[in-house]
């Protein structure tokens, strides 16, 4: 059985960091390409941050230079450390694994909220 479970989330003030962290269980994670999503109330869901097998990150231009995703092949984890947050920030966040290789493999997490308000 495949599981992604996240955490972290929660309410920032602006300004404020959060880090989010997901852990994979029931996939060989080191094929997986590893990423985060976001959706905020009346919008879709979009791509945040995304780390590859082979190493590469790409960013969604909004957060670019705040926040950073990081990948742990040995924990099974990904994470992201979300700095000088915005109420713009404010979504539930998904992990999002899709397999390199058999890429109608794809799983998602059960979102985590992340809430940036004074």
């Amino acid at each position: 059985q495949v599981q992604l479970v996240e955490s972290g989330g929660g309410l920032v003030q602006p300004g404020g960091s959060l880090r989010l962290s997901c852990t994979a269980s029931g996939i060989f994670f080191s094929i997986y390409n590893m990423a985060w999503y976001r959706q905020a109330p009346g919008k879709q869901r979009e791509l945040v941050a995304a780390f590859t097998t082979g190493g590469s990150t790409n960013y969604a231009d909004s957060v670019k230079g705040r926040f950073t995703i990081t990948r742990d092949n040995a924990k099974s984890t990904v994470s992201l450390q979300m700095n000088s947050l915005t109420p713009e920030d404010t979504a539930v966040y998904y992990c999002n694994a899709k397999n390199v290789i058999t890429t109608t493999r794809e799983y998602w997490g059960q979102g985590t909220q992340v809430t940036v308000s004074s």
